[in-house]
């Protein structure tokens, strides 16, 4: 897989100056082989192990959907920053309610406190290799706030439209990281990452902010985002680490072949993390990698 980028190795680690400038300029930086292949299949299996539990105790109908948002007005969405949740694709049901696959082939994620609540993902999410990152590239006291097991299901996983990270993460001054891990194969094929290079320096667009008690996307900038022409190809393992400003989206998977992926997303403990973010966790106080 070669897209025009360079693409690091966590043998390559600690993090260098080579890594930095890349980071800086581009908004996005890929090392490959950071998690084994066995470790990504034992979170594809504890995720199959939360999925078999939740259908037998819960008649939660969640859908998440960019393109409509409807999540954002649901209770149930908007209470799970510090709970294990699960949410269907818009395509899982029938017009009778019923689901027309079975539950693992049409849940569309899990979130979004796996890393604090589940012992399997807190051990692959919480690392010091991962802290040796976040404070490499200038997050002073990375705190852990939300985080998403992404099934990405064959022919019906759905379009993630382009957007920017601290529209839904924002701090004061503006922090927020997503460090996303393959846990498959990412191809053009099966949906992978789409960013717009180096244009974390541009504008936030738009921020996902509550007002008068409502959640409601208010424009900051009407500049539109620039062409998202980088497909971020990786092989099962990588990982990729993403500005916050960066646009990035991702298309269906038309494919026959899933992409399971596994996304945290850190802010830092110095930054001021507004009440009216839609990600609250009331009962759980943020905490680092180690």
């Amino acid at each position: 897989m070669n897209n025009g980028f360079k693409k690091f190795n966590k043998n390559q680690l600690p993090f260098n100056d080579e890594m930095l400038s890349f980071w800086n300029e581009e908004g996005f930086l890929v090392i490959e082989q950071f998690y084994n292949s066995s470790e990504c299949d034992n979170l594809r299996n504890r995720s199959k192990e939360l999925i078999n539990d939740f259908k037998e105790h819960s008649g939660a109908r969640s859908i998440f959907d960019t393109n409509n948002q409807k999540h954002a007005e649901d209770d149930y969405f908007l209470e799970s920053g510090d709970k294990i949740r699960f949410f269907f694709e818009k395509n899982a049901f029938d017009k009778n309610g019923k689901l027309n696959n079975s539950i693992d082939l049409v849940i569309n994620k899990i979130g979004h406190a796996l890393h604090d609540l589940d012992s399997v993902f807190f051990n692959f999410s919480h690392r010091e290799e991962l802290n040796n990152i976040a404070l490499s590239i200038g997050i002073s006291s990375p705190k852990l706030l939300q985080s998403m097991y992404i099934f990405k299901q064959p022919h019906i996983g759905g379009e993630v439209t382009c957007h920017q990270d601290s529209t839904f993460l924002y701090t004061k001054p503006e922090s927020a990281v997503g460090f996303w891990v393959a846990l498959e194969d990412a191809t053009i094929e099966n949906g992978c990452l789409w960013v717009a290079r180096g244009k974390h320096k541009g504008p936030l667009r738009k921020l996902f902010t509550k007002i008068n008690g409502n959640m409601q996307m208010i424009t900051l900038d009407s500049t539109p985002f620039e062409k998202t022409d980088t497909a971020v190809e990786v092989k099962k393992g990588s990982l990729v680490l993403l500005h916050g400003r960066l646009p990035h989206y991702s298309c269906k998977n038309k494919s026959k072949k899933s992409r399971h992926a596994y996304s945290l997303h850190i802010i830092d403990g110095n930054s001021v993390y507004p009440k009216e973010n839609w990600l609250q966790r009331p009962s759980m106080p943020l905490k680092g990698f180690i």
